[in-house]
């Protein structure tokens, strides 16, 4: 079985390599930029896939060595190479488990003020700076689109946006002494993060009829410039009652349109969660959108320690996940994943 996978991972990475330098395909830049997309979806795959074919050579080289005679030394290499292989067939399989169809999306964040009153919406404002230098960190554009006190709404783009934030998706805990506190005594609050994969239009239709469109004036933050003219807007999508407000720009059109991406990006969620909630029903297992109502992550300031509850990962390095530092949490929680995936495309229907 292992055999045909490698074999189907060099035959497709061999056809992709192709197609990036066929000029037909460079001179069309959707295909050559889809072309790139599983060009770097594969390469890590085709790597494993080399090693595996080198640890293959090495076992079978030390097999024949051995069968000329008795030799202590190539029954090491021959126990190596096949720990090796071992090892290279389950990263091999969990390179090709299927993707999530959302992950090379652009996304959407919307942070709120959970429980913890005046905490709560510093921690908030945490959140935002920790996740917007995240991004940048990793390459992608911030645009915030969204931002008074206790909650913040930004875009992040790039390639593969969604397959890193979505698991920032769920409820955030910190444990820390307030300014305000002068007992100094711990106070726990929270926030929510919600992790929107952007929708195009041609995955989300929308009847102009289903949608109630009021202006007003601005005001706060965001409208302090512009409170003279009704330049804010709130969209309510009437079947199903999602309401987005924006007043932060100064022109009602731009608002309005900042206003539909966030309202698309809502209903395109809508529909991921009812279908996986479908697959969940259907095979008792939940992989992303499916668990995000938990307690996802704890941030204890006393212990400079961030715990992740899902893949119960503990790093103690809290300083400088505030500052964006998020990889190796990330990096657990992708191959706990993968892992998941593989377990439900085998598990017997």
């Amino acid at each position: 079985m292992i055999e045909s996978l490698v074999e189907q991972i060099e035959s497709r990475f061999a056809d992709v390599q192709a197609q990036m330098s066929d000029p037909e395909v460079i001179g069309d830049r959707k295909r050559y930029a889809d072309a790139g997309r599983e060009y770097r979806q594969l390469e890590p795959a085709a790597k494993l896939a080399d090693e595996w074919r080198l640890a293959v050579s090495d076992a079978e080289g030390a097999e024949e060595l051995l069968a000329e005679g008795e030799d202590t030394e190539m029954r090491a290499e021959l126990a190596d190479a096949r720990e090796r292989i071992e090892r290279l067939e389950e990263e091999i399989r969990l390179a090709m488990v299927e993707r999530d169809p959302s992950d090379d999306k652009n996304v959407i964040v919307e942070i709120r003020a959970g429980a913890g009153g005046d905490e709560a919406a510093l921690w908030a404002g945490d959140l935002y700076r920790m996740l917007t230098r995240y991004a940048e960190r990793r390459g992608f554009t911030t645009e915030t689109l969204a931002a008074d006190d206790g909650a913040y709404t930004f875009e992040v783009r790039g390639d593969g946006a969604y397959s890193v934030f979505k698991f920032e998706g769920g409820t955030h805990r910190v444990q820390r002494v307030p300014e305000t506190e002068s007992q100094g005594r711990i106070h726990t609050s929270t926030a929510t993060v919600a992790v929107l994969p952007e929708a195009e239009e041609v995955d989300v239709q929308i009847d102009p009829n289903d949608l109630q469109v009021d202006v007003y004036r601005s005001s706060g933050p965001g409208g302090q410039s512009v409170n003279t003219t009704d330049s804010a807007v709130r969209i309510t999508h009437k079947p199903t009652g999602v309401v987005v407000s924006m007043q932060d720009e100064k022109s009602q059109l731009q608002n309005r349109e900042r206003a539909m991406k966030v309202l698309r990006a809502r209903l395109y969620e809508r529909e991921l969660a009812a279908q996986q909630a479908e697959l969940a029903a259907a095979r008792s297992a939940q992989v992303g959108t499916g668990e995000r109502a938990e307690k996802i992550r704890t941030y204890n300031f006393p212990e400079r320690r961030v715990t992740d509850h899902r893949v119960k990962v503990t790093v103690h390095n809290l300083d400088q996940v505030l500052q964006g530092e998020l990889d190796d949490l990330t990096g657990a929680l992708q191959d706990d994943e993968k892992r998941r995936r593989l377990e439900a495309s085998t598990a017997p229907s």
